[in-house]
This record gives structure tokens, C-alpha cells and sequence, in this order.
């Protein structure tokens, strides 16, 4: 894993070479900093003037694909005519594309149940947040206090080991958030194969050049799949050997140097 501006010039070539660029981006960690409360990550005026630029470009093609809802992303980002993913992938929009995978939909009443059941199990463990997200639920702990984590993750792993017997969700954790999230084949890597797809469809067979900025570990599903000389698979945060993104910026305030840096490559 490299700096990506410690090989700035085989990258600006690589963007510089290739016939359009897609240029995709989760939001928590990425384009915003971790905050405690979900709602506080909002996209700073620079960011969203920079990714403006961009969308605004004939040959760049912008989306943000995140573990948020749909809605929820599209209303916080507030850029028209980009693609989103949200549910790390399960429902998707964007220029002539309109996806929510079927077999998400249909597990929302398992979803909601279990929303149900952590909200009256979590109600006095300050700080525990259970966001249910329709097709996925989350449940943050990152304002609860350190002797009672360990009571949020027993009553996390009480109330999904039943339903992890039997097949009926999947579970996966991340940056002080469990994730629940329907048995299926699907993930924010495959997303990223449904934008791409559609973008060599606008550009006629034509595959571009895919970048690719995340700093969890839902977006090493798009990592494992973005490498040269196809993209550019980019890790946010402090270098990190056990991810699979070949290159690595320090932080948010880099990835928006980052985006100022990228209309001048073309």
C-alpha cells in the first residue's frame, strides 16, 4: 500500500490515458470525518462544491456508496444527476438506473422486527443508537460508555445468533457499528459492478477509468475488485497492510485535496 500523492504522477497519467473517469466515494469516514451521531456527518461546502465540479464534467461520473439509506445519503450529499448506493449496495439510483434488490425487500418485516426487539432491550444504555435502515439495521455504540459496551454487544450477539442458525441474516461490524443485513449475495463491490456496467453502457462497450475512496471494512469488497489498470482502489486513513486498496490517504481533509487536485489531470 502506497500515498496515493507519493506516485501523483502515474496516477495523473492513468487518469490523463483513460477515455472517462468513474469516480466513486463511501461518505461516513471518506468525504466526512466519524462523528458520534450519524445525522452530525454532514458534507462540508468545500467537499460538495469539489464534487459539483466534477459531476458537472462530460467525462467524470460521480457516485457515493454507503452503508446510509438511500433517501438518506441522496438528501445529505444533495447533488442531482450522480449515482447513489445506499445499504451498502441494496438499492441504487442514478442516470438510467433504479435497483433495489429483491430479496432485501423482501426481509424488511425480519429487519423491523429486530429493530423492535434491540430498541426495548438497548432503552437504557445511554448512547446506543439502533438505526433501521428498512432493508439493514445498524447499531452504533460509540457514545456508550466503555463498561457498557460489552452489554451492547451481549445483547447484539443474544438477539442475532438465533436468526444466524437458521440463515435468516448476516452480520458484519465496522468503525463502533454492528450491522444486520439480509443472507444474500450482495454487497458494495457488486453495487460498484452494477454502476460500472451502466457507465460502459453510456459510453458504448468503453470501460473507463474507476476510482474508488473508502475507509471501512464493507468498502474491502470494492477494494478486492479495483485494481490497476482498470482503477484505483484508495484506502482512507492511516496505512493499513491487512487492507486490500493498493494506495491510502491520510484523511478527509487529504481526500479534498484530493478532488481539487483531480479536474486539472484532464
Amino acid at each position: 500500500m502506497e500515498h496515493l500523492f507519493r506516485v501523483w504522477e502515474t496516477f495523473a497519467a492513468d487518469v490523463r490515458a483513460a477515455s472517462g473517469v468513474l469516480l466513486l466515494s463511501d461518505y461516513d469516514g471518506t468525504l466526512t470525518p466519524i462523528v458520534s451521531r450519524p445525522e452530525d456527518a454532514v458534507l462540508s461546502p468545500g467537499v460538495r462544491e469539489k464534487l459539483l465540479t466534477l459531476a458537472a464534467r462530460p467525462d467524470f461520473n460521480i457516485g457515493i456508496v454507503s452503508g446510509r439509506p438511500l433517501l438518506e445519503v441522496q438528501v445529505l450529499v444533495g447533488i442531482e444527476g450522480i449515482y447513489y448506493a445506499g445499504n451498502h449496495g441494496l438499492e441504487i439510483e442514478g442516470p438510467g438506473l433504479s435497483y433495489i434488490n429483491p430479496e432485501a425487500k423482501a426481509a424488511q418485516a425480519e429487519m423491523k422486527d429486530l429493530a423492535w426487539q434491540f430498541a426495548d432491550r438497548l432503552a437504557g444504555i445511554k448512547g446506543a443508537i439502533i438505526e433501521d435502515k428498512a432493508l439493514s439495521l445498524s447499531i452504533h455504540y460509540r457514545m456508550v460508555k466503555e463498561s457498557e459496551v460489552k452489554a451492547v454487544t451481549d445483547v447484539f450477539s443474544e438477539l442475532t445468533s438465533p436468526r444466524l442458525s437458521d440463515g435468516s441474516i448476516r452480520v458484519s461490524s465496522g468503525k463502533k457499528v454492528l450491522e444486520i443485513r439480509p443472507p444474500i449475495d450482495w454487497h458494495k463491490g457488486k453495487a460498484v459492478e452494477t454502476i460500472r456496467e451502466q457507465i460502459r453502457e453510456i459510453l458504448g462497450g468503453e470501460e473507463g477509468l474507476v476510482l474508488y475512496l473508502g475507509d471501512d471494512t464493507t468498502d474491502e469488497d470494492v477494494f478486492r475488485i479495483i485494481h490497476r489498470p482498470q482503477g484505483w482502489s484508495i484506502f482512507i486513513g492511516q496505512e493499513n497492510p491487512s487492507s486490500d486498496a493498493d494506495y491510502f490517504l491520510d484523511s478527509t481533509p487529504e481526500v479534498e485535496t484530493f478532488l481539487s487536485r483531480l479536474p486539472g489531470l484532464r
